[in-house]
């Protein structure tokens, strides 16, 4: 880059890009720990040497030091000394990074006065058991709650302790329907009658009970619908029971019972077509006269049209061949999840109408996926919420189809060409230049990027192709030197 050559349009993108450079000398690693704008990138670095991360710490620039906290690579010594911090927010992300630290650092921590390190601590699986039982009996019921919902096999004492808890909010986290991970925890038999009495532990309890005629009736009629529906899905539920609660109000406890594997197929027709029919624009259903339990409900009627669609059904998996023509979308997506299918039942997936389905199998069955196959999935890929992953990821494809790829007129499959790592120069240089930042982006990074494209992508009006070109281990030092400069560094 001359001195001439014009400044970025997003310099503290092209900073940013520069902090996680692997090709940045150490000497304009030191440099860049001065900049005191942006999150602290740098601080990010696995090669920080015992010199800059001194400076980063007397500093005490909160960004840099709170990202130093997160940084993985950094010595014992170095993280026990920041959870001595006076900032709680860099004691706590002292712990997100000490995933291998040493014991003394969590037994630092444990009875910490913030409550911010206190709650982390209660999330992190990698607190020694004995310490992170203590936790048990925290002052704060929030922290009490956050160890139930995200230590669900806790030793079965600490698991007593919680589901006995004074407070309601801690009895709901540690026996309820949702944890931060699986597999969830099982109570103990004899616990199971008094939460199953309990309302903020009658929903996570019904699974675990014993469903006598009684029992079933009682639950079946509870006010609340969550109830309900995990009474819809329990084993033990007889087939009257069953078909009253497929007339139930609530789409959420419908579902369930669609689910069941009991269910008679008209019934469960019925319940597909009257929940799809039901279905609507959210905020046509909302009005703001509602109260906060019927907005509730209203909003999980429409949620049950995505569940329908993406209900995973562990029983069609295991006996996935009748079901692989199903009407029903989530019948057939669960059968793709099975590895045991014939060919001709996995060619037919292949081909279903649903990205969802399509793309499922693929990815259970890649040894029966060609490059044509896995082109057209991938090139149709219709993913039902945002995600970065699309099916190419699971796939090699050729040189050769890569280099067409840089052509085509779908920029999703342009952005596919650098995977070639050997790319010629011309389809590189044609690709930077590309009218889709999200193309542009992407080729930043390959090696055989002309350096004279590369340095044009550094003054790109797109923020995020501006740190991309500036993270490429290909661009010239004088220019790194001189992006440093601009910034006054």
């Amino acid at each position: 880059m001359s001195d001439k050559a014009p400044v970025p349009v997003h310099l503290a993108a092209a900073l940013d890009g520069l902090a996680e450079n692997p090709g940045l000398p150490a000497e304009l690693v030191r440099r860049l720990v001065g900049y005191r704008r942006g999150f602290g990138r740098v601080a990010e670095r696995a090669d920080l040497t015992t010199e800059v991360i001194a400076e980063i710490i007397a500093a005490d620039h909160h960004w840099l030091v709170h990202t130093l906290a997160l940084n993985s690579h950094i010595p014992d010594t170095v993280r026990l000394r920041l959870a001595e911090h006076r900032n709680p927010a860099i004691r706590a992300a002292s712990l997100v990074g000490g995933r291998d630290a040493a014991r003394d650092l969590f037994e630092r921590l444990i009875n910490d006065p913030d409550k911010q390190v206190r709650q982390e601590l209660a999330e992190c699986d990698h607190v020694p058991a004995d310490l992170r039982a203590r936790m048990a009996g925290d002052s704060d019921p929030e922290i009490r709650a956050t160890l139930a919902r995200w230590w669900p096999q806790a030793p079965e004492e600490v698991r007593r302790i919680l589901l006995t808890d004074p407070v309601d909010q801690v009895r709901a986290a540690a026996c309820s329907t949702y944890y931060s991970q699986p597999p969830h925890p099982v109570p103990p038999a004899d616990l199971v009658p008094i939460l199953l009495d309990d309302p903020v532990t009658r929903v996570g309890a019904v699974r675990h009970c014993t469903l006598t005629a009684e029992t079933a009736l009682r639950l079946s009629n509870d006010p609340n619908h969550q109830v309900r529906r995990q009474v819809a899905e329990h084993p033990q539920l007889s087939p009257k029971l069953r078909d009253t609660l497929a007339e139930d109000p609530s789409a959420s406890v419908r579902v369930g019972i669609f689910a069941r594997r009991d269910t008679p197929e008209s019934i469960r027709y019925k319940i597909y077509a009257g929940i799809q029919r039901g279905s609507g624009p959210l905020t046509d259903m909302l009005d703001d006269d509602l109260d906060d339990d019927t907005a509730l409900q209203e909003i999980e009627d429409f949620l049950a049209v995505t569940e329908l669609r993406d209900l995973p059904l562990p029983w069609v998996t295991a006996d996935p061949l009748p079901h692989v023509g199903s009407p029903y979308v989530c019948f057939r997506l669960s059968a793709a999840r099975s590895r045991s299918l014939p060919v001709d039942a996995v060619t037919r997936l292949l081909h279903d109408d649903e990205s969802n389905v399509r793309t499922t199998m693929a990815r259970h069955a890649p040894h029966l996926v060609d490059q044509a196959t896995a082109e057209r999935i991938d090139r149709d890929f219709r993913p039902c919420k945002r995600t970065r992953w699309r099916p190419a990821d699971d796939f090699t494809f050729s040189p050769q189809t890569l280099r067409r790829f840089a052509t085509d007129p779908d920029p999703r499959m342009r952005c596919l060409a650098p995977r070639d790592p050997d790319l010629p120069t011309d389809l590189a240089e044609h690709l930077a230049a590309d009218s889709e930042s999200s193309v542009r982006r992407t080729i930043a990074a390959h090696p055989r990027l002309p350096t004279h494209a590369l340095i044009t992508l550094l003054t790109d009006q797109t923020e995020w192709v501006t740190r991309a070109a500036a993270a490429s281990p290909s661009l010239p030092v004088v220019d790194m030197e001189r992006l440093l400069l601009l910034a006054g560094l």
